[in-house]
């Protein structure tokens, strides 16, 4: 990987690492439990159950994502990094910019 190439997937993985803290910070403020003795109707209670059911997963989602992207980029200067952990192919660019964190070629991950 030339260093202009390895300089724009980093630039692009802060860039993602500081939307997900932001969006893991605000997925953490939406699922917070209401207490039960707030007032706010059986239905609402109903639906904030749901939402809170969808806010979690994404929290989860976005926890796991934002971890994967920390690895990756303590890990950018290994020198394995960019290579199939299959065939041992340099692993496109363009993959890279879209799945920070593959370690597969397209061939393979098929």
């Amino acid at each position: 990987m030339q260093d202009i190439q390895k300089e724009a997937l980093v630039q692009k993985m802060y860039e993602e690492v500081g939307r997900l803290k932001m969006e893991v910070g605000r997925l953490k403020e939406v699922t917070k439990p209401v207490a039960p003795d707030d007032s706010i109707g059986r239905l609402s209670r109903m639906d904030n159950i749901v939402n809170n059911s969808v806010n979690t997963a994404a929290l989860t989602k976005a926890e796991s994502r934002l971890a994967r992207l920390e690895f990756v980029l303590r890990n950018i200067d290994d020198p394995d990094f960019g290579y199939c952990m299959e065939c041992g192919a340099p692993i496109p660019h363009a993959r890279l910019m879209a799945m920070p964190g593959a370690t597969l070629c397209v061939k393979c991950a098929e």
